[in-house]
């Protein structure tokens, strides 16, 4: 092979992955059977449908005017479509490193204004959102290789390290180092022993 040749194997070679290729990637590997078996699923994932308009949003806002007419619209439907009958809203406009996987659908909703790194984990019902005021105001910055379980809310302008992870239901509000895990503290607290009877009328 010539030395021309060596050269673009090489630069090929090192070409980053695209952010969609690697959302992709790690969907599939994340799915078990066979090639069959697992491109099917990765077709039929709600997750997958997602990350497929969200790259094509951020994508369409790189073109020209010109052609940001032509896309714009075709993303807004698409976008439409998948908070409609997936329950998952994310803004082209929040900054979402490759790597993405979204498991299961449902009440999934990000601020425009997040910042999430790469390979992080989406669970269903979860909301990472803006909290504050004033200064304070914003909406959370997310290290790589974070998992959000279900139910978890990260609100307001915090940090949260790389690899972390945060429990089911857990409402995190403050920073997050690195390699932490957040959890809601179990328990519960008796507040009174009337039952489950119809409450009394204390009436005159």
């Amino acid at each position: 092979m010539s030395a021309d040749g060596s050269a673009m194997t090489a630069n090929r070679q090192q070409r980053p992955e695209s952010p969609l290729r690697a959302d992709l990637r790690r969907r599939y590997e994340m799915t078990s059977g066979s090639t069959l078996r697992r491109v099917l699923t990765c077709a039929r994932s709600p997750g997958v449908h997602a990350v497929l308009v969200l790259r094509f949003g951020q994508w369409s806002q790189r073109r020209p005017k010109a052609l940001r007419l032509l896309f714009d619209p075709v993303y807004a439907i698409l976008n439409f479509f998948i908070q409609v009958l997936w329950g998952i809203e994310i803004p082209r406009r929040a900054r979402i490193g490759p790597g993405l996987y979204i498991g299961h659908y449902g009440g999934i909703t990000v601020s425009s204004g997040a910042v999430i790194g790469r390979d992080c984990n989406l669970s269903q019902n979860i909301t990472i959102g803006v909290s504050g005021a004033g200064p304070k105001r914003g909406a959370p910055t997310i290290g790589d290789n974070v998992y959000v379980a279900p139910g978890a809310r990260l609100v307001g302008k915090i940090k949260i390290g790389n690899n972390v992870k945060i429990g089911a239901n857990a409402v995190i509000h403050k920073d997050l180092p690195d390699n932490a895990i957040a959890v809601l503290e179990p328990g519960f607290k008796i507040i009174s022993y009337a039952g489950n009877g119809a409450v009394a009328d204390d009436g005159p």
